[in-house]
């Protein structure tokens, strides 16, 4: 005869989604043994020897009958070695060392050493969120994930050593058995101090477009020589925007915690950066993975800046993978098995040289590259992908002159440009009331056509103009009004004029 099986709940994460996963572990008069099944990978596969030498190893006797471990729902891909203390907790309900009423309603979240101690595992914090979001409040994790789940207000954290002691406060009557807790080995991510925009000297148009970029939450390509300060001005754009608000922070930290990285220390507030390399794939910009879905670098930078440098350097199926997450803000990975989404409202942010030499253009440069392979060095920036791009640069290198100007004018610093940003976040936020977004850069083009946000004929007439003549697609149409919004958020004008528009068109022009 076999007796009732023990049940034990734990948590699948596909990209920052979560659900509830049934451990079902029974025992039946078959050879002894352990049998998972449910769909686990490769490093699910092998909580079979991990539980069996945690148990063990915490005073416990595995059972003499074989033991048949199934993840419910079948169907749903499960990966990694979060699910060992659930399988443990499963199995010892089946042996009567844990009450099955003592466990009711508990979510089971941590990876077993072969010595019973509980191994912190990434992802917790979406994990906790899933299970409050499923009506679970109470939730048990190792010891070095406490600070991290405790972030999750509404739900009780259980934050234990061993298997041991986890058995004593699910009513176990054992000796406790002290252990000392496996630390916490995450990535430490330390903030670098964030570069002064008062120390880009000349290039006061790029710094005033760095303003309306960071003020709408627009994306920018620059095109300059090497040295003309491109990386310099990307690096000073994430400190010109505001904090991220509750809902951003909330994935910026979820994203850091799926990635691997310390989190304890609270909600990451300030945007994040990513700067990936020029060799990168496309699934390390997007996400991708087989079973294990990861989030890539245009992840990671979701609410903040993710900066390419040598833009054509990037191969075209990287490049191009990322203009459905620029249009949604999400991005969405599908696999056979499952369908992974992770947030993608990042701003992007490209350089790139005008030509292979570098020295197209250039006053103190010769350029010796043949104009057929200036254009097709440009033309690596597909169209469709520069037509979701709001600002367009030339940077050029700075001249004595302008740098004798700068000790002469000191430049703005970024406490005051970032001052000047909020408030004209605040207007368009407020202008926004009522609708899903709440800065230009987000807003469709048929909101600014509206005949209430209309504007004037006349205002309008050099944007019609460039429309007709085939200057402008119509989503470069709309980007140009997003544009002149902004400008004019800038300038504290309840509307664009054709100074404001004027100012949006410029921004907008072709730089090949």
């Amino acid at each position: 005869m076999s007796g009732a099986p023990g049940r034990a709940t734990a948590v699948a994460l596909l990209g920052l989604t979560g659900r509830l996963v049934d451990i079902e572990a029974a025992l039946t008069n078959q050879k002894p043994g352990l049998k998972l099944v449910g769909l686990p990978d490769a490093a699910l596969r092998e909580a079979q020897a991990r539980v069996r030498s945690a148990i063990e190893h915490s005073g416990f006797e595995m059972p003499t009958r074989h033991l048949t471990v199934n993840l419910s729902p079948a169907a749903l891909p499960k990966h990694g070695s979060a699910f060992d203390l659930g399988i443990a907790v499963a199995v010892l309900v089946t042996q009567g060392v844990i009450d099955a009423g003592a466990i009711d309603g508990v979510v089971h979240i941590g990876e077993l050493g072969l010595d019973g101690r509980l191994r912190p595992v990434p992802g917790v914090l979406p994990s906790v969120l899933a299970a409050r979001a499923n009506g679970r409040r109470t939730v048990v994790v190792p010891t070095a994930n406490e600070a991290e789940a405790s972030l999750v207000s509404g739900v009780r954290i259980l934050a234990v050593p061993s298997l041991r002691a986890l058995a004593i406060v699910h009513g176990a009557e054992l000796e406790p058995v002290p252990v000392d807790p496996v630390p916490d080995r995450s990535i430490e991510v330390a903030e670098p101090p964030a570069p002064d925009l008062a120390d880009v000297v000349g290039n006061d148009e790029a710094v005033a477009a760095l303003l309306v970029a960071a003020a709408g939450a627009h994306h920018v390509l620059m095109v300059g020589p090497p040295g003309a300060g491109k990386t310099m001005l990307a690096t000073r754009l994430a400190g010109l925007l505001p904090d991220l608000d509750e809902a951003a922070a909330l994935d910026a930290t979820c994203i850091a915690s799926l990635a691997g990285e310390a989190v304890a220390g609270g909600l990451r507030r300030r945007p994040p950066w990513q700067a990936p390399h020029h060799t990168a794939t496309p699934a390390a910009i997007v996400g991708g993975g087989s079973a294990w879905i990861r989030p890539g670098a245009a992840a990671r930078a979701s609410g903040g800046i993710l900066f390419l440098d040598e833009a054509p350097e990037f191969t075209p199926a990287a490049l191009d993978a990322l203009r459905q997450p620029l249009e949604s803000g999400r991005i969405t990975i599908e696999r056979a098995a499952a369908t992974a989404r992770f947030p993608g409202r990042f701003q992007l942010v490209l350089a790139a040289n005008p030509c292979p030499c570098g020295q197209f253009g250039t006053k103190d440069g010769e350029c010796s590259c043949p104009s057929v392979a200036r254009r097709r060095y440009l033309d690596r920036l597909s169209g469709p992908l520069l037509d979701r791009i709001d600002i367009r640069l030339r940077v050029d290198r700075v001249s004595a002159a302008q740098l004798r100007m700068r000790d002469e004018q000191p430049g703005i610093p970024t406490s005051e440009a970032r001052a000047r940003v909020e408030t004209a976040r605040a207007r368009s936020a407020a202008r926004l009331a009522g609708t899903p977004w709440t800065v230009n850069g987000d807003v469709p083009g048929p909101w600014w056509r509206h005949p209430d946000r209309r504007l004037a004929p006349e205002v309008r007439a050099p944007l019609d103009r460039a429309l007709e003549k085939g200057h402008l697609t119509m989503r470069g149409y709309d980007r140009v009004l997003r544009l002149a919004w902004t400008v004019a958020d800038l300038a504290d004008v309840p509307r664009p004029g054709r100074r404001e528009l004027g100012t949006a068109l410029s921004l907008r022009a072709d730089v090949r």
